[in-house]
Parts: structure tokens; sequence; C-alpha cells
């Protein structure tokens, strides 16, 4: 157990066994990541050692900080930026400064902190946390605007405020009054130069990425992170610190590029980040002392409440004058704002730089720590209670969206949207779109397969998407890109023959549905809609046990039938080879005019019979 290495591999298994308990128990992640660092390390059962690592801990932050702000950074979409350019300027101006003095006071009136070491945890605490936002985001499902400038203010924050924060204490650990004169100038040079080399690095990355063939397949992921790694430690090189901002703006660069690799790449950066930010709250909530924690008494409760309750409100409301937001929206700014693993880091870098020079900077990082905790949970186990409350939560699993409209998408779409349910079409086809439209139906004109599209689609709270285009591997693809995007539980995936193309095992293989119980050429039966030769028919399922739609639409109604929803009580859905049907469900059908006797026949033979009424 004395092994740095040995500390490092339990840091990461314990990381990744917390974050998925969390993901199971549904609870933020960071919550059970610091109490599993706690009990693990010296004030609990003593396995995990930070303190065996020495200068290599803040090394392995610093790797992982990379990472994980690079992630951050390709999240950001500028023309989301644009639409709340104003308020994200503001927030990370006025909003800051207003935050770095209020939590600076707060800390000398309550806790009786020196000067030096009370500003160095006002500033330090302007900081958020992408690390802790983003995944909050994803669960509770915010509306657009509200994500927007959350995200992007704890991203860009994040790569400002650590910067601030190093020549904060530079300053105070030096042992002239120069540095204090000259930070100002330090911090934006450190802050240009940051920024060049990412805009530098960024776009000779991307461009590396769009060429074909250039990367060997399979390395694409691996070539980006090493790059990452290079362009962190060459800026940290130039300018002490500015790495941070490097691969931030590095990782908007590449993000709002489009490359070849860009959706391969967002995976493995996302699964990259959740397992350093595992490693690290880990290793860093056991290096925290309780005894210098509990040592901050009522003092440090009172911190962390006026922080929350009277600072994040007053920098809200005053770094959002003039911007489009409501006073809902910035209620909830206000109240969610939890400070994430660059807070942490960097407390516990200054813990180790202050006792250098020989200043206690126990107290500092462990306040840090109580305020991380404490906003952390607020944030995780009332952010979406709070969202809802104020009517700013977007509904989840709400609705479909059908990727295809021609004249069977249209039929479909209107059948579940006559069943009560909110359904969007996505078409590349103008002159279908439009006639979605005279059907009184949503449409977005546009790519399916794009990230874009999907986006504003919302295609993050739908309970499912249909793939009905012409062209079944598209179909397939779409099931895919939704899957990956948007977390979509239900994919439903047309193909033309069961044994040709696209198969039913290959559907099965992704866990996909097929609609309409079967393989059915839709381009056949789209022209006979068109040409006006179909009629639509209501079923009610007679069978005592159930049935599965596979079994219950044979291969007999090829040709004949298409059945396109099933509604029980008052929940109608597409129907599909998997759907079990009960007695009393109701099928939406459509049949072949011109096989009408064909359709009876097999109705007499069928669990159906005609609904009449």
């Amino acid at each position: 157990m004395n092994s740095p290495a040995f500390t490092i591999a339990i840091a990461l298994a314990m990381g990744m066994i917390a974050q998925t308990i969390a993901r199971h128990i549904k609870i933020p992640g960071i919550v059970l990541l610091l109490a599993v660092g706690v009990l693990m390390g010296p004030d609990g059962l003593n396995i995990i050692r930070p303190e065996l690592l020495g200068e290599a801990l803040p090394m392995l932050v610093g790797f992982a900080v990379a990472v994980i702000l690079f992630e951050g950074g390709m999240n950001l979409r500028l023309a989301r930026l644009r639409q709340e350019g104003r308020t994200i300027r503001q927030l990370i101006s006025i909003g800051a400064l207003l935050t770095a003095i209020g939590a600076t006071l707060t800390a000398k009136v309550f806790l009786h902190w020196d000067w030096n070491t009370a500003i160095l945890f006002g500033i330090l605490v302007i900081v958020t946390g992408p690390t802790v936002i983003t995944p909050l985001l994803r669960r509770i499902k915010l509306r657009q605007s509200v994500a927007t400038v959350l995200e992007a203010e704890g991203i860009l924050l994040d790569a400002i405020g650590a910067i601030v924060a190093v020549v904060a204490l530079e300053v105070v650990v030096s042992p002239s009054g120069f540095t204090f004169f000259a930070s100002p100038f330090i911090i934006l040079g450190r802050l240009f130069i940051g920024g060049l080399i990412g805009i530098i690095g960024g776009f000779i990355m991307a461009w590396l990425l769009s060429i074909r063939k250039l990367v060997p397949e399979g390395l694409e992921n691996v070539f980006t992170l090493s790059l990452v790694f290079a362009l962190f430690q060459i800026s940290n090189v130039l300018s002490h610190e500015s790495g941070i901002v490097a691969v931030t703006i590095a990782g908007m660069v590449v993000g709002n590029r489009k490359t070849i690799v860009r959706r391969e790449l967002m995976e493995f950066k996302e699964q990259m980040t959740v397992m350093l930010i595992g490693m690290l709250f880990i290793l860093l909530a056991a290096d925290v002392r309780m005894s210098a924690v509990w040592s901050l008494g009522w003092g440090g409760i009172y911190t962390v409440l006026i922080l929350m309750f009277v600072i994040r409100p007053l920098n809200i409301f005053t770094g959002t004058v003039n911007s489009n937001l409501t006073i809902k929206q910035k209620i909830l700014l206000a109240w969610i704002a939890p400070r994430g693993i660059v807070a942490a880091a960097v407390a516990s870098y200054f813990a180790i730089e202050l006792e250098k020079h020989g200043i206690d900077g126990s107290q500092l990082r462990a306040m840090v720590f109580l305020l991380i905790a404490v906003t952390v949970l607020s944030a995780g186990l009332t952010g979406g209670f709070v969202a809802k409350l104020l009517g700013l939560k977007r509904q989840s699993e709400h609705g479909w969206v059908i990727l295809g409209a021609n004249a069977v998408g249209r039929r479909l779409a209107s059948a579940l949207q006559s069943g009560g349910e909110d359904v969007v079409i996505i078409d590349t086809n103008p002159s279908l779109c439009r006639l979605a439209e005279k059907d009184d139906l949503k449409v977005i004109y546009g790519n399916g397969l794009e990230e874009h599209i999907l986006l504003r689609a919302e295609i993050d709270i739908r309970k499912g998407a249909i793939g009905l285009s012409e062209n079944e591997e598209v179909n397939m693809l779409f099931a895919q890109r939704v899957k990956e995007e948007g977390k979509v539980p239900e994919t439903y995936i047309s193909i033309k023959r069961d044994d040709e193309g696209v198969t039913a095992d290959m559907v099965a293989e992704v866990g996909g549905n097929i609609p309409f119980s079967r393989a059915r050429d839709l381009e056949k039966w789209s022209v006979w809609i068109r040409r006006d030769q179909v009629e639509t028919i209501s079923l009610i399922c007679q069978s005592e046990d159930e049935v599965s739609a596979g079994d219950a639409f044979g291969k007999e109604t090829e040709g004949v039938l298409i059945p396109l929803t099933s509604t029980r009580s008052t929940k109608t859905i597409p129907l599909g080879h998997l759907t079990v049907l009960k007695k009393d469900d109701e099928i939406t059908c459509l049949v072949y005019s011109q096989k009408m006797d064909q359709f009876n026949t097999w109705l007499e033979k069928s669990v159906f019979s005609e609904n009449t009424l």
C-alpha cells in the first residue's frame, strides 16, 4: 500500500465504481467521489495515500485538467455562444469580480484570515465547474438558453480563473511589491499567449484530422490526446499556467470544425473525462484532512451560505443586466453554481506552494473542499426540482423524431399526433417538408445525421426515434446516431427485406425495432398513398394472451396492409415487430384498396376484429 502506483490504480478503479453506482441511484457522481475519497483516504481506511505521489500529483492533475477542459471546449458551440454572448461576457467579467470581492470580504469577516489568504480564496472561488455542470445539465435537461450560459460560464471561467489565481499566488509569495503592480499585465499576457497557442494548435489539429487517411484508422483519438498534452505543456513552458487557456481554446476550435472523426473523438474524450474526474476527485478528497475542515467551525458554514445565497445571486443579477434572460432564468442561474475539479486542483496546488514558503495553506484547501461539497450537493439534489418549479426544465422522454417526410412517414406522424404525441419530422427534401407542413406537422429541414439538426429536434428529451427514409442504411446510421447523441431509449429502423441489405438480425444487434411489424417497401406504399389508393382502418386485438406484433402481422400482410400505431388506454406508440399486443389494444392500419379482399381473408383468421365504432 506504500506504492504510488497502488494509490493511482485504486483511485482509478474506485472513481469508476463510484460513478457507476451514482448513475444507477441517480445522484451526482461527484457526491459519491468525495465520500469515497475521504473514506479511502488517510482519515478513513488509509488505502489511498496521495502524499506518496509527491511532485507527481500536481503533474497528474495538470494533465487530467487539460483533457477535461479540452473536452469542455469541444462542447461549446460558437452559434449558441453568440446568442448569449453579452450575458456570458458580463458573467465572466463583472460577475467574476463581484464574486472575488464578496468571497474575500466574507472569508475575512467570518474566518478571520489575513488579507493575503482571504484574497487567494476570493479569487479561487470565482470558478464554477464544468466537470459538475455538464453531467448535471445532461441529467436535468434545462432549457437551451440557460444551459448554454451555465456551461460557457463554467468552462471559460475555469481557464481564466486558474490563471488569475496562480498570478495572485505569485503576488502573495513574492518578496517584493513589484509583482502586484505588474499582475494585470501578467494576467493579460498569459491569456493572450494561451489563447494564441490554443487557436494555432486547434486549427492544426482540426486540419490534420480533416485529411482522410493521414492518421491511421483507430489512432485518431490517441493521436489527438497526445497533441492536447503537448499543447498544454508547450503553452506552460512559454508562459506559466497558460496551458489551461490553450487547451480550452483548442477544444473550441476542434469542436466547431467539421472533421471526419469528430463524433468518435467526442465520445472518446467524454469517456476519458469521466475516468480522469473520478481519479482526481478521489485523490484530492483523500488529500484533505477532516481535522482541517472541522477546524473551520461555524465560520466555514457561514462563508459557504453567504457565497451561495448572497454573493451568487448578486453576481447573476448584476452580471446579467440588459440581457435577454427572464427573472426565472436568473433565479435558476443563481441557484446552480457548483465548484468542480479546477477549484479543487488549484486549491491543492496553493496548499503545496504556500507550505514551501512557510505559510499554512491547509485551511484554505479545506474551505474550498467544503464549498465544493455543499454546492455540489445543493445543485445536484435540488437543481432539477428548482428548474421544474420555475418551468425551465424540458420534459424527458417526450415525443418522437421521424427521419423521412415521405408519405408513409407523414401518415405515421399524423397517427401519433392524433394520439396526443409530440412529433418532429426531419428531411432534406424541401418539397416533402412543405407537404408535411400542410399536414400541420412539425418539420426540420436538414440532414438528420448532423448534430445541430438533432439538437434542434431536441433529441435528448425524446422517448424514441424512427428511421423511415427510403434508404435503409441511412435509417441504421440515424438510429446509431441518436443513441450516441441523445441516449434515446427507443429506436425504430425501417428495412425493405429481412435477408438483404440491412437485415432484421442487424437491427436486433443494435437494439432496434422494425416499424410496421416487419420489413415493408416504403417507396411502393408512398406511391399508393399519393394516388389515394389506401384506406385507414382501425383494428381491435381480441387475443386473451399477449402476442407480439411480428407474429400477429405475418408475411401474408406484405403489400396488403401497414400497421402504424398501437393504442392502449390513452397511450399511442409506433407499432414495431417487438411490440407486445394485449386484448383491446387498438391498431391503426393503412390497407391497400386493391387488395381489400386479401385483407378481409387475413382478418378472419387473425386475432383482430375491425373497429366499427
